[in-house]
């Protein structure tokens, strides 16, 4: 006998499907009645049992903690990309663009939201720029903060990175601290293997989110202490596999995160995929759903409905609960996405930009290479962390020269060396370095990083990967970082250009550009490269090579 087919019953503004109501863990059968945008009646087809000639609906997927930047597209390609997969919302910290254009950025990034259906909630950012031991495009004091947080378009206070200045008292941190909880806005996390009293003393600050855990250990001390954590799964921090068990065991206090998607993994999945995993691992279906749809809208207080009677229309249709393949998204009553494919129009987005250095020459790039053992970083596949090891440049393999050039202005180039790129050949380069966003290289030798640098500098942003007389380009020309062009045509560029790295060039990374995008983040530990020298995360000070 045939499977019977799954297509929602769509009658005028009425939809009959099987709900989900993960608050209530029920399943029944229902008619939903649709006026202006917003859900005018939920009623029960018969008895309510299930039927299997109907589809599923439930609340539409909420991203808890994304930077829209690091698709490497503006938030309304983003929403082309991401709708098509039951995403109807993110939350969203612009301190990539703002590190780069400062408040013009965050208001850039906003105003492009705004031009499509999509819910983008953005925040204001506390880390502009990360640290002092760098060179950024732009500072947001405490002022600039508490102005931000005043106003109706910014929901929270992002990601505090600064723990150290939480622990110390630190003045300026503790005015933005203090402007959060006077507008009554959440205030979110950032604080990977804190424990102890350390981390009390830091969620006791008023800090209520984490998406840097690793282990379910830090996790569960942090949930303890009243924090909420976010289960990240992106294209180079792969935290779910670790994390999981929470959803069941703390079902009201865990949400779901990418923190940082690449064009071409966003184009294939985003939170569904996370969905899926997580039910083929044994969790319960309605503590699934809960992180996926319902903590984020309670936890940040944000306008996205859950698929109640009065709530806004925004809601996913599914064709059954183990494939989670997306047949239809509306949000706010319209549908926007179908089959996959999204049926959002381009919208036209202006160029802002700030880019004020010259071209590099290969002997920029030279690093002394004495005899013994030097310090070196080493990358970890699948971390934002990183190791500080010794290696014999002349002896070891997997060994490659790493270098930050201020993109700010002209300055010395810090360069120094990193195993575990696996580069033999050529050099990668690129203008998406959290986030400060200076441009950040790894290369076999110093020709090919000159080249790859350049073309970078020449186009102010993108990401490029260089072997001899042949180049992969991905021009990136707003901010540096991110480009208006159509999602699954940059999707497809970047999938090219990531396989020229491991192909060509010998990366055994998994996500190499990606990677090299937090070699220069100093407030990840162990040990990073700003581009004013090898600095250690764990003492948070610079230190010789």
């Amino acid at each position: 006998m045939p499977a019977p087919q799954r297509a929602a019953i769509v009658i005028g503004m009425q939809i009959e499907a099987n709900r989900i109501d993960p608050s209530a863990r029920r399943i029944e059968s229902t008619r939903l009645s649709i006026n202006r945008g917003r859900i005018e009646k939920i009623e029960r087809i018969g008895t309510g049992e299930i039927r299997d000639t109907l589809p599923y609906v439930l609340p539409g997927f909420v991203d808890a903690h994304i930077h829209i930047e690091s698709s490497m597209l503006v938030p309304s390609e983003f929403a082309r990309l991401a709708t098509a997969h039951g995403t109807v919302a993110t939350v969203s910290d612009p301190h990539e663009i703002a590190n780069v254009m400062g408040i013009e950025g965050i208001d850039f990034m906003i105003a492009d939201g705004k031009k499509v259906p999509m819910k983008f909630f953005f925040g204001a950012p506390s880390c502009v720029p990360a640290t002092s031991f760098e060179t950024s495009g732009e500072k947001i004091d405490s002022d600039a903060v508490s102005q931000l947080l005043s106003r109706d378009d910014i929901h929270y206070l992002a990601e505090v990175m600064n723990y150290p200045g939480v622990l110390a008292g630190d003045r300026e941190v503790l005015r933005k601290l203090d402007a959060a909880r006077k507008f009554g806005k959440p205030i979110d996390g950032h604080a990977p293997g804190l424990l102890g009293e350390d981390a009390i003393r830091y969620i006791d600050a008023g800090i209520n989110t984490d998406h840097e855990c690793t282990t379910l250990a830090e996790a569960e001390h942090k949930l303890a202490h009243g924090m909420k954590i976010l289960i990240r799964e992106g294209s180079a921090a792969k935290n779910f596999d670790a994390l999981f068990p929470l959803i069941d065991r703390h079902p009201s206090s865990v949400m779901l995160c990418s923190d940082d998607k690449h064009p071409d993994e966003l184009a294939a999945s985003h939170i569904n995929a996370l969905v899926r995993r997580a039910v083929e691992r044994g969790c319960d279906l309605f503590h699934v759903l809960q992180a996926a749809c319902i903590n984020p809208v309670e936890h940040y207080r944000i306008d996205v409905g859950q698929l109640r009677a009065g709530d806004p229309a925004d809601f996913i249709v599914v064709a059954d609960l183990s494939s989670w393949d997306v047949q239809e998204t509306y949000i706010d009553g319209h549908l926007v996405a179908k089959d996959g494919r999204t049926l959002i129009n381009r919208v036209d987005t202006p160029v802002i930009n700030r880019f004020e250095c010259r071209p590099k020459s290969a002997n920029d790039f030279f690093l002394t290479r004495s005899d013994g053992p030097v310090r070196a970083i080493l990358a970890i596949d699948g971390s934002l962390s990183t190791r500080s090891v010794m290696v014999d440049p002349e002896r070891d393999t997997d060994v490659s020269i790493l270098a930050v050039v201020n993109r700010y202005h002209d300055a010395p180039v810090a360069v120094c060396f990193v195993k575990g790129f696996g580069i033999n050949q050529g050099a990668i380069a690129s203008c998406v370095a959290h986030d400060s966003h200076n441009i950040v290289a790894v290369a076999a030798d110093e020709q090919d990083m000159a080249v790859a640098v350049n073309l970078i500098i020449e186009n102010r942003g993108g990401i490029a990967a260089v072997c001899g007389s042949e180049s992969e380009f991905l021009p990136l020309p707003i901010a540096g970082i991110m480009t208006a062009a159509d999602g699954n045509e940059v999707a497809d560029a970047y999938g090219r250009i990531d396989a020229f790295a491991k192909d060509t060039l010998g990366s055994v990374l998994s996500a190499p550009f990606m990677t090299l995008s937090f070699m220069a983040l100093l407030v990840i530990p162990s040990l990073k490269l700003s581009d004013r020298g090898l600095f250690d995360s764990d003492r948070f000070e610079f230190v010789n090579a």
